[in-house]
């Protein structure tokens, strides 16, 4: 059986797809390669890629913008809590 030759084109669009957080089942199987072959790519671009020391990829940086953002919804609650409290022992 011949191997099939892809672009690089293709590769990169393929690669794409996974970075922006398609599932990698997903993209091959509608690409029409083979999971393996999918992985095989991303490592390579990943390599391409590297990242240097204390940076942070995207999903890292969303990851950690996802979190701190929940901690200051979790502040901002408190804040209006107290305030209310403080609020209501002022009236008094």
């Amino acid at each position: 059986m011949k191997q099939q030759q892809f672009t690089q084109e293709f590769r990169d669009e393929a690669v794409r797809q996974c970075l922006a957080g398609r599932r990698h089942t997903d993209v091959a199987r509608d690409l029409g390669v083979g999971l393996s072959t999918l992985e095989r790519w991303l490592s390579k671009a990943r390599d391409r890629m590297s990242i240097a020391p204390g940076e942070e990829t995207m999903a890292e940086e969303l990851s950690r913008l996802r979190r701190e953002n929940a901690i200051l919804r979790e502040e901002r609650e408190i804040l209006k809590k107290a305030t209310a409290f403080f609020a209501s022992e002022t009236r008094r």
